[in-house]
């Protein structure tokens, strides 16, 4: 599997009421109200579980807190979102096995 590098997304927009419209929409996934909009980074466990814990530690608000969804089946991934200062949800999940990233 190749290795995944960081990325990231900029871009201005014209209205905040639109682009919080359009990029606060949420879908259900796994019993949970995912922002369809957002940027994601995928850690190895270890980095997710510190980041996790760090989080928290520090208070913050997550829109979906730390947890492992899809437990025992193909994809299964450990997840969280939050908002980052500005309303952009962000996500940080890891596998187990990286190579369920893409597994349906």
């Amino acid at each position: 599997m190749a290795t995944l590098s960081p990325f990231h997304l900029a871009f201005p927009v014209t209205s905040l009421a639109h682009a919080r419209s359009f990029y606060g929409a949420t879908s259900a996934v796994d019993g949970h109200q995912v922002p369809v909009r957002h940027f994601g980074m995928v850690l190895t466990m270890p980095e997710w579980e510190t980041l996790a814990a760090r989080l928290r530690a520090a208070g913050t608000r997550f829109v979906i807190e730390p947890c492992v969804r899809f437990k025992g089946q193909v994809g299964e991934q450990a997840t969280m979102f939050f908002l980052d200062p500005c309303g952009n949800a962000l996500e940080f999940k890891a596998f187990a096995d990286r190579s369920q990233l893409f597994a349906k």
